[in-house]
């Protein structure tokens, strides 16, 4: 019941946090003028519609995984500024003495973000579909596919984030998570340029989360030909890498939490 309770809180305090509406607000902005633009071009490609899906659909993925960094950098940031926030306020004290545990404030503030991310999920669930269509095409992926993935990934970068917090600033540990996500992708087995030797690439690898794998681009696609089949199996591996690897992040949190200052100056 504490848990819930704080849940909700966290999530109906970030709904209202006016930076975080600033930022969607503009990013909004910015998705309007590129469906507008393409609604133009498609117009104007009537004549020749083969022409452009060949130029127009790969710059559709290439917004939509945009899109999709974009809400790990929001689960981040929302992850750090929940937990900073109540404590450079002073709130948490009043929290706290409820009573509430110091795991189950962090739980609550962790799945109030995941909240927030469903929505936002939902949103990118429904851009991708309004892209596709504006582009002439349909998305062959599997719907579950695009909803699960980024919420497993973007459970990583929050927990990830809620970790760093508990002893940095919400902009350095944000900072750091911009860094943690660039170099998941170069060190990526899908990357063959490294300047690290094979040995130590691959255990860099292994230590920072593969945002690769757990990246919903690669199911999506707006073509009219069929995806393969990919067996349960591989999604259940990947599935179950992505939550391990949260959960570990969350776990290393409370007991990094167990005996910091509630408050700061």
């Amino acid at each position: 019941m504490k848990v819930r309770a704080i849940a909700l809180n966290t999530f109906a305090g970030l709904v209202r946090d006016k930076l975080l509406i600033v930022i969607c607000a503009g990013f909004l902005c910015v998705l309007l003028l590129m469906v507008t633009s393409l609604t133009m071009m498609k117009t104007m490609s009537q004549s020749n519609p083969d022409v452009f899906q060949s130029t127009e659909l790969p710059l559709i993925g290439a917004i939509m995984a945009m899109v999709s960094g974009l809400g790990s950098l929001l689960a981040a940031w929302a992850a750090a500024d929940s937990v900073w926030g109540e404590m450079k306020s002073g709130t948490i004290l009043a929290v706290m003495a409820r009573p509430v545990r110091r795991w189950e404030f962090l739980l609550g503030k962790y799945l109030g973000v995941q909240m927030l991310m469903a929505v936002y999920v939902l949103f990118l669930f429904g851009m991708s579909y309004l892209l596709a269509w504006i582009g002439g095409g349909r998305i062959q992926s599997t719907p579950w596919v695009l909803i699960v993935y980024p919420l497993v990934r973007y459970a990583i970068y929050s927990a990830m984030s809620m970790l760093l917090v508990t002893a940095l600033h919400p902009v350095v540990s944000l900072g750091i998570v911009m860094v943690v996500s660039v170099l998941a992708s170069m060190f990526g087995p899908a990357n063959s340029r490294s300047f690290l030797p094979g040995g130590l690439r691959a255990a860099v690898y292994a230590v920072l989360p593969s945002t690769e794998l757990l990246s919903e681009t690669r199911f999506l696609t707006i073509t009219e030909a069929r995806l393969k089949q990919i067996p349960w199996t591989n999604h259940a591996v990947a599935l179950a890498y992505g939550l391990d690897y949260a959960l570990v992040l969350f776990l290393l949190t409370v007991w990094s939490f167990r005996h910091r200052a509630l408050a700061r100056n």
